[in-house]
């Protein structure tokens, strides 16, 4: 979809930038977002990556196991573990990393976790031993990934799935003595009480109200979800309201692949508006609620 999208808006390639970057915020915990699961307190020190096991991290959640300070997956084997690096280790509490659930085939995120522990990673910030396809970390700094593993002790759980057993091992770990990590003058960790460390981060770009809008002079769509086909229906018109094209399809994805790749829509506006809409317009269709098309 990112060629189709570039070949059709070549602006899209001259922005693109060099590596995968998210937001961080410091001022909150856990500071990059995502599916996470988190229970600030005293006594947390345990988190857990369920990998690719994602009703696992909710299950765990429910269940809230003494020690247990953060859960979610961790599908990647390389933005993932990005951000379970900065989120780690900005939090000084976190002392053990359990690796449980599914590993993610061709992504091997547990087994790349496990050997970024053991190993660190090369010149080129790609983790050591990692089976994984792309295992290059973008968006820390080598110093970040020295504090993750001298700070955090990783735990192999790969491929367990058992609940239980999960919980019994956060738990048991929570009541191994370990304080609060610190980096002293002399490199040694120490027990004073601590700041979590900073991170590095990419600009963040606050949303705006556009100031104007212009019409798609390749023409605009009218989208009309049908229920009972189990299909969706876009007629594609003029500005002089002359039917041009109708496409149907049962997913949006198709769809807005179709109307991009044919050369349908000629402004990145209009291509990002049809991707939201035909989105409501599926979740009409699979869920019941009514579709009325957004104008604006």
């Amino acid at each position: 979809m990112t060629n189709v999208l570039q070949h059709t808006f070549p602006e899209v390639a001259e922005t693109q930038p060099l590596s995968c970057t998210f937001e961080v915020n410091e001022r909150i915990w856990p500071p990059v977002p995502g599916e996470y699961f988190t229970f600030i307190e005293n006594s947390c020190s345990v988190a857990v990556s369920t990998l690719g096991s994602v009703e696992l991290a909710h299950v765990l959640a429910d269940m809230h196991p003494r020690g247990l300070c953060i859960a979610g997956k961790t599908e990647t084997e390389n933005i993932g573990i990005d951000k379970v690096i900065k989120n780690t280790i900005t939090n000084p509490a976190i002392r053990f990393l359990v690796v449980a659930g599914d590993d993610p085939k061709g992504h091997y995120s547990g087994q790349t976790l496990l050997a970024l522990s053991n190993h660190g990673v090369d010149a080129s910030m790609r983790v050591i031993g990692s089976p994984g396809q792309r295992p290059v970390l973008r968006n820390v700094t080598r110093e970040e990934v020295d504090a993750f593993r001298k700070q955090v002790q990783v735990i192999d759980m790969v491929g367990c799935e058992d609940v239980e057993r999960i919980v019994e091992r956060v738990e048991g770990l929570s009541l191994t003595p370990k304080p609060p990590y610190e980096e002293s003058a002399e490199n040694k960790p120490t027990s004073a009480a601590v700041v979590p460390t900073r991170i590095s981060s990419a600009p963040v770009i606050r949303a705006y109200e556009p100031k104007r809008t212009e019409m798609d002079k390749a023409g605009y769509f009218v989208i009309i979800p049908q229920p009972e086909k189990e299909i969706i229906t876009v007629e594609h018109y003029a500005h002089d309201n002359t039917l041009l094209h109708a496409i149907e399809g049962t997913n949006a994805r198709d769809i807005y692949w179709t109307i991009i790749e044919g050369g349908r829509v000629s402004q990145l506006s209009h291509a990002a508006y049809l991707g939201k809409e035909l989105g409501r317009a599926e979740f009409s269709i699979r869920s019941g609620p009514p579709y009325v098309q957004d104008g604006t």
